[in-house]
């Protein structure tokens, strides 16, 4: 249900059922047994269920909504609490109300309500189960004692996780028919982090509320998680608008020359390949994804017919050519997210030998950003066919590459590329989608070509 197709699958049908049959299940199971009703103390219990509802609603309120993250993993520490003061099937209780009022996507929204509700009792009820075995059941009123207290309460948001995104996969596999080597890949890794900071705000919850400063005392502890969620999602908003920025740009470039089309793209890619087996942190790599992405931007400012032309380019038809990284440094000067991106515009075509354009800089003169993007455009270029030359096999890129390196390219740079070809391989007929991956000089002399043809090619 994470997609939003017409008609729910069978499998997702069936799927959902059972998810809110366990976990009806789970909420009546044995009163006054182990995990029952009978007992329950519905003065943390109600309060509970009331602050969860509060918390997946108020994303959906039209007063609260614009100032409120629609993170609902944000207020985790609640059912956490839950977890640790009440018994199982009290737990499971605690998020259904919240989750049938929540925020749910346009496409069966009742269904997604549901099966949120569903997934998450059986994930409380998990917990709490996980959190009595290890700590015994807490006497009505009965304080919790450190540090005995932490490794139950560890575990109880380990199992929480485990839940989680478990049934989160079978719905995957079920609703959108993914492939189940895929569904739960890197999920739990991804969580566990997260699910542990709130179980330890849950557990502080828990404290205070048995302690002598009460439930109210024990409310502050979501005010920090809230800030934490809000900063969180104020990055992913800007983080969205950066991808935005460049799609726009992109897709501008794409309409003016047709090479472009998913050529910029495999370039961001091969980009973020070699930044990352040269050991460049994720911010580095994600600012090279984009400096590949755009490098060929300036492309805008050449004359339409140029960029179209089939047959051999002229002197001066090349020198204008030439001009795109200095017109596409222009038109990202003022896009202060790029960064050291900006930088592998201007001067991906470059040489170490000092013999490129536009500055002719050599050696360590070259930024690193520009000597990454310049092997991963020839790369590309080589390995995709255009209408005056015929893709040749990454074999003989790669051997190209070592050809040029020292002379026109950054010889750790192409041993880079070399090494993650060996480990992730490529597809050149693969194009990324825009929406994730953001996850020769012209004319010279034995020169590897890059994204725009020089008058020789195809180059030797």
């Amino acid at each position: 249900m994470h997609g939003g197709g017409a008609r729910l699958t069978r499998a997702a049908r069936v799927t959902l059922a059972c998810a809110v049959c366990a976990a009806v299940a789970c909420a009546a199971s044995t009163p006054g047994g182990p995990g029952g009703l009978r007992g329950v103390e519905w003065g943390v219990l109600l309060p509970l269920a009331a602050l969860y509802a509060l918390c997946e609603y108020a994303p959906r309120c039209p007063l609260l909504g614009p100032r409120v993250p629609g993170n609902v993993g944000a207020f985790f520490p609640v059912l956490l609490t839950a977890a640790v003061l009440l018994p199982p099937a009290a737990a499971a209780l605690t998020p259904v109300p919240g989750a049938l009022v929540g925020r749910a996507r346009a496409h069966h929204p009742v269904a997604r309500r549901v099966w949120h509700a569903a997934q998450l009792a059986l994930a409380a009820w998990a917990a709490a189960r996980v959190h009595g075995a290890l700590s015994g059941q807490l006497a009505d009123g009965a304080p919790l004692a450190f540090p005995a207290a932490l490794p139950p309460a560890v575990a109880a948001a380990l199992t929480l996780c485990a839940v989680t995104t478990a049934l989160d996969g079978c719905m995957l596999v079920a609703a959108e028919r993914c492939p189940p080597r895929l569904a739960w890949r890197g999920q739990f890794a991804r969580s566990a982090g997260p699910h542990l900071a709130h179980g330890l705000a849950g557990l502080m919850m828990a404290v205070l509320w048995r302690s002598p400063y009460g439930p109210v005392a024990a409310l502050l502890v979501l005010l920090p998680m809230y800030i934490c969620c809000w900063v969180f999602a104020q990055y992913h908003r800007e983080r969205a608008a950066h991808r935005a920025t460049v799609r726009a740009l992109v897709q501008a470039v794409d309409i003016k020359d047709r090479y472009t089309r998913g050529h910029s793209e495999r370039v961001g890619r091969a980009s973020a390949l070699i930044a990352r087996e040269l050991g460049m942190d994720e911010a580095r790599t994600e600012a090279l994804r984009f400096a590949g992405i755009l490098h060929d931007v300036g492309k805008l400012g050449v004359p339409t017919r140029l960029l179209r032309k089939e047959g051999p380019l002229t002197a001066e038809e090349r020198r204008v050519i030439q001009l795109h990284p200095e017109y596409g440094n222009e038109m990202v000067r003022g896009i202060g997210f790029l960064g050291e991106a900006r930088a592998a515009i201007l001067h991906h075509h470059e040489r170490m030998d000092g013999t490129g354009y536009p500055y002719g800089l050599s050696g360590s003169e070259i930024p690193p950003f520009a000597r990454v993007v310049a092997v991963a455009d020839a790369f590309d270029a080589m390995t995709s066919t255009r209408s005056y030359s015929r893709a040749r096999p990454v074999g003989a890129a790669l051997v190209e590459l070592d050809r040029c390196a020292g002379s026109q390219f950054d010889p750790d740079v192409v041993r880079a590329l070399r090494r993650a070809l060996d480990r992730e391989g490529w597809s050149p007929a693969a194009t990324a989608d825009l929406t994730e991956a953001l996850e020769g000089p012209y004319g010279g002399s034995g020169g590897v070509g890059g994204g725009v043809r020089a008058a020789s090619e195809p180059v030797p």
